[in-house]
């Protein structure tokens, strides 16, 4: 992998804060419709569980796309590519401003989010060429603080506008996030970065590292289990707690604010701690803020402190597969980061296809139960993981 040469400008050292604007948009168009399913139902004339099939075949595309797209575009120069995938993301949350049916916005989602699923692991394996070895653990967590903030930033004022101004009006912000930060890329990028090519022996050699596919396996169980509550959290919270939308975009926003703290605190003790010992922390406070969800679901302010512990882990524990997916094979960064995006895409489309059912059949307190089960799956697995890794 090619590094930032000695010549490179000043200025340019801030090129990992401009991936992390990156990813801010990225998650903002991801995780859109998670804050406006009860404005769309109303508005298209469709149900709410109609309406979460948005996040759930929307993950489907991005599961198939992300290493479909990297090995389609590994040769190609990442301020260009993800350059461009910032342009589609802002073209296309405009689009669905003025689309005029469900079947119009959910073919635009479905197309931008095909092109939009080149940004997180570019992003992140772009993270990896810029900075030295030693640097690379807490630079990959700074830059998934995009997803952490849009989150916890993104998603409240999603909520907000689409509860007072429509949905048109929030997909019209997330189009200006999105060239706000296409600009931030274009000037502190670096030009000339290149990855190592992604061919098919790539993937024979990922599959054959038995600490990747099980890394890949608990990011799987661990999505699935936070997008089966996650997915339908403002409904759930309406229906359960009886509250408006604006309390509902209080708990949106306590869960992004946590996260965003708890990334923080992760990036700061990952390179002292090791990655597999912040893995079990974050991933056990997403374990134990998703069972109080289940457990006290119908409660406001119980809901709401669970979900700050299930927020201290949900980015710390993604940026953490990311981390340990880099240390297992720094050559093939590129490749696993996008197996292990497209696994992030793969437990949502499996948690927010069962949360839709246990909606859909009013199984409204199954929902976090289910969500538990997964989760604990994954906190094994992560222990499991010591007996396989040996030191970098």
């Amino acid at each position: 992998m090619k590094n930032l040469s000695p010549g490179i400008p000043v200025h340019r050292r801030f090129a990992p804060t401009a991936l992390m604007l990156g990813n801010i948009a990225t998650g903002c168009s991801i995780l859109a419709p998670a804050g406006m399913l009860i404005e769309l139902a109303a508005d298209l004339d469709i149900t709410v569980h109609t309406a979460g099939l948005l996040v759930t075949f929307g993950a489907i595309i991005l599961c198939i796309g992300s290493p479909l797209t990297a090995w389609l575009t590994s040769r190609i120069e990442r301020r260009a590519l993800l350059a461009f995938t910032l342009a589609v993301l802002a073209l296309g949350n405009i689009a669905s401003a003025f689309a005029p049916d469900y079947a119009a916005l959910l073919a635009i989602r479905l197309v931008t989010l095909a092109v939009g699923a080149l940004y997180t692991p570019q992003a992140a394996g772009t993270a990896a060429l810029i900075v030295p070895a030693e640097k690379r653990g807490g630079t990959i967590a700074y830059v998934f603080l995009g997803w952490s903030l849009a989150a916890a930033i993104g998603l409240p004022l999603i909520t907000f506008l689409t509860s007072h101004y429509g949905w048109r009006a929030a997909y019209g912000s997330i189009s200006i996030i999105a060239v706000a930060s296409l600009l931030s890329l274009l000037w502190r990028l670096p030009k000339g970065l290149v990855g190592t090519p992604v061919d098919l022996k790539t993937w024979t050699e990922l599959a054959r590292n038995p600490v990747i596919v099980t890394l890949l396996g608990i990011t799987t169980l661990l999505t699935s289990g936070q997008f089966a509550v996650f997915t339908y959290m403002g409904p759930l919270l309406s229906k359960l707690t009886h509250v408006g939308p604006d309390a509902v975009g209080l708990v949106f926003g306590i869960y992004g604010v946590c996260g965003f703290i708890g990334l923080v605190i992760i990036s700061n003790i990952v390179d002292s701690w090791g990655p597999l010992k912040a893995s079990v922390l974050s991933v056990g406070l997403v374990l134990a803020g998703v069972a109080g969800w289940a457990l006290s679901a119908g409660f406001y302010s119980l809901t709401a402190a669970a979900v700050a512990i299930w927020g201290l882990g949900f980015a710390s524990s993604n940026s953490m597969q990311q981390v340990r997916l880099v240390a297992a094979a720094p050559p093939l960064a590129s490749a696993s980061v996008a197996l292990n995006t497209s696994c992030l895409y793969v437990g949502q489309a499996i948690g927010s296809a069962i949360g839709g059912l246990l909606y859909a059949h009013e199984r409204l307190h199954g929902v976090g139960y289910a969500g538990a089960a997964f989760v604990a799956l994954a906190l094994v697995m992560v222990v499991l993981t010591r007996r396989l890794e040996t030191p970098a």
